[in-house]
């Protein structure tokens, strides 16, 4: 009981029993669509920067906006003004978009369907070369076709002297899983086609690339920034955490260990070419090459 002539502290807003209304969970859904919306940021929405600035100071709205997420199999990466309501989906979403999924709808051929996913993997190594990139929130990542096709041939050299060193088998069955694999896919491949005017075709390895950076731009992960060098693209705070989230895949590490993007010495920098083979890296539009 409280003693006579003395009032209850206040209670602090955490503490605060909090009476959520059915508007107050339509606006939580909301807020959760808007964050399906990647390409939507909220600088431009002043509905969506509002709803947000309520996740922020409202921990109940918070927690009633996390668990609608989380009913719809979405996981939370970040909520803030930089990112805006960053989700993913989890692999039993209805709004998953697996990474087979898109790879079918862009090539028929099993092994187009190879090189997609390793077009996408090279672009995630570019983009954020070292641990310290994906770790600081200001850190821009900038990518371009041609530079990312010449660093996935570079790796396939590596590859290929790797191969050779260990006395390894240099033409297993090309389904064999693992970079090991790849390399020799990814290497027999035409860069851009064998059309007259050098175009870009569908299945060339640029071609392929060119589908894997639209999809991510669609994806609101990249933005182009200009047509140079193949298409040049810049990193968005959603796509920093989308790679943050895959950091710890096998088949990353394994790319960024074979030395061609140093990640030990604080340089962003792609190694120079050591020899007449590699000369195209100094014309192929690679962002960090000196």
């Amino acid at each position: 009981m409280t003693e006579p002539g003395t009032e209850p502290a206040p209670r602090t807003p955490e503490e605060a029993p909090s009476a959520l209304t059915p508007a107050d969970a339509a606006d939580a859904a909301r807020l959760v669509a808007f964050g399906l919306q990647p390409k939507l940021l909220p600088a431009r929405d002043a509905d969506y920067a509002e709803l947000l600035r309520r996740h922020r100071d409202d921990p109940a709205f918070a927690r009633l906006t996390d668990a609608v997420a989380a009913g719809l199999g979405l996981v939370v990466l970040e909520v803030s003004t930089r990112a805006g309501m960053a989700v993913t989906a989890a692999e039993d979403s209805v709004f998953a978009v697996r990474m087979g999924d898109y790879a079918r709808r862009a090539a028929t051929d099993a092994t187009d369907r190879f090189l997609h996913g390793l077009a996408h993997l090279a672009v995630a190594a570019l983009a954020f070369p070292r641990p310290e990139d994906l770790a600081d929130d200001g850190y821009i990542g900038r990518v371009t076709v041609n530079g990312v096709d010449a660093f996935v041939r570079q790796a396939c050299r590596r590859l290929e002297e790797r191969a050779e060193e260990q006395g390894e088998n240099t033409d297993p069955a090309t389904d064999t899983p693992g970079l090991e694999a790849a390399w020799r896919v990814y290497a027999r491949r035409s860069a851009t086609g064998a059309t007259k005017d050098a175009r870009r075709l569908a299945g060339s390895t640029t071609g392929i690339l060119g589908k894997a950076v639209a999809f991510l731009v669609d994806s609101g992960f990249l933005q182009r920034t200009g047509d140079e060098a193949g298409g040049t693209f810049r990193t968005t705070a959603r796509y920093q955490l989308q790679v943050r989230d895959m950091a710890g895949t096998a088949a990353l590490a394994e790319l960024l260990e074979l030395g061609i993007v140093p990640v030990s010495d604080g340089s962003a920098t792609l190694l120079p070419p050591v020899d007449e083979a590699e000369a195209e890296l100094a014309d192929a539009g690679l962002p960090f090459h000196t």
